[in-house]
């Protein structure tokens, strides 16, 4: 029997929905999402699995004669990763913007780590921590997460209390501080590349913020000036100094230092429109190419799927690029705005420079090409910032 109450709710509210009908509602947080953008970046992900999956099969002394090892590792680094993504939507910007100082202490912690005892230097960098069982973390991935998150408290804070139009001197300074503690760290390991990525998030980040030209202008000059003074008193190790050299003069030392550039060239232009099909490519099965599932990962692309292929890359790289500056443009604060600008600075940027040092027009600074690279560190940091991108959009109103 149907109660006066039932019919009423009947009556005023509709019959109730199903759970397909709740998740399709206009008012359901999981319409909310950036599907476009999500699927974009699953896409990515899945093929960076087969390219690593190509690059790796065959390299026994890596794979302990298992070709699936790094394919299984990899898709379930990309597992975590969305979960990781799922739970920072979950958490929300406003809860998340509360723990950005404990976020940020912990990170300061994990690369303090890296420079004691418990740190690892691999490919000449000591920028990891060896949890035995064949994981680790790159804390330096991370640190450009912190950075993003501190900055963008620190400069919004007094702009979205509505207490100021533009970040004030004070807030800057703050936030340049920020920056800076965790990058001096960083570049302590030495880790030049992951440097250059922060330096240029952290100028991406000022801009969105509204701060003033003189700031941005004073960081180009204040980072040119201390990258002169880096190489003046010797901070650099030596095999990032060759690294320079090589980019600088393609010829020297093709059999030394300019290998790495040089095979990953040859790779990509033999792979000419279409390529050689994947598990195909001379220069992967032969095994030419060094560090080729993560900092070369592109020169499989190029020879295995042409250069229709790297094109699709690019096209999906750009889509989440397109997408994430959708969000900072419709961002109903200050601080959405600056958390989705940091994103896309830091993803744009990185992209440009992996992709860049397989052509051979940018330096070889050892930083994975995002969603697409071998690598847990890398590939938990693209994905919580996704998440932190979705969070941003799920404060807009219904209908924006």
């Amino acid at each position: 029997m149907t109660s006066y109450g039932d019919s009423y709710r009947s009556f005023r509210f509709g019959p109730p929905r199903s759970s397909l009908g709740r998740a399709l509602a206009k008012d359901s947080p999981l319409r909310r999402l950036d599907w476009i953008m999500i699927l974009a970046a699953l896409a990515l992900s899945l093929i960076g699995s087969l390219l690593v999956w190509s690059a790796t099969r065959g390299r026994d002394s890596l794979t302990h004669g298992d070709p699936q090892y790094f394919l299984y590792r990899h898709l379930t680094n990309l597992l975590i990763g969305v979960g990781l993504c799922a739970a920072v939507v979950l958490l929300g910007t406003r809860r998340l913007r509360t723990a950005v100082p404990f976020i940020y202490l912990a990170v300061i912690l994990l690369l303090f780590a890296v420079l004691s005892p418990l740190g690892s230097t691999i490919n000449g960098a000591h920028s990891w921590i060896q949890f035995g069982g064949g994981f680790s973390i790159q804390p330096a991935e991370f640190a450009k997460l912190a950075i993003v998150l501190g900055m963008a408290v620190v400069l919004s804070a007094r702009v979205d209390a509505g207490e100021r139009e533009f970040p004030p001197t004070r807030s800057v300074l703050q936030s340049l501080g920020v920056a800076a503690f965790p990058m001096a760290v960083v570049m302590l390991m030495p880790d030049l590349g992951s440097v250059m990525v922060m330096v240029v998030t952290v100028l991406g980040v000022l801009m969105a913020s509204g701060a003033a030209n003189r700031w941005v202008i004073g960081l180009l000059a204040g980072g040119t000036v201390g990258a002169l003074a880096i190489w003046k008193l010797g901070v650099l190790s030596q095999y990032q100094i060759d690294r320079f050299a090589a980019f600088a003069n393609p010829a020297l030392d093709p059999s030394g230092v300019g290998y790495n550039t040089a095979q990953a060239r040859i790779a990509i232009g033999s792979g000419g429109l279409t390529g050689m099909g994947l598990f195909h490519g001379t220069q992967t099965t032969g095994q030419f190419v060094p560090e080729q599932q993560t900092d070369f990962v592109f020169s499989v692309a190029g020879e295995e799927l042409g250069f229709a292929g790297g094109l699709v890359m690019i096209g999906l790289l750009g889509v989440i690029l397109w997408r994430a500056c959708r969000i900072a443009r419709q961002a109903t604060d200050l601080y959405g705005t600056i958390l989705a600008a940091g994103a896309v600075t830091w993803f744009a940027f990185q992209a440009f420079e992996n992709i860049g040092m397989n052509l051979g027009i940018m330096p070889v600074a050892g930083i994975p090409l995002p969603f697409v690279s071998y690598g847990g560190s890398s590939m938990f940091a693209v994905w919580i910032a996704v998440g932190l991108l979705q969070s941003v959009r799920s404060q807009r109103p219904i209908g924006v």
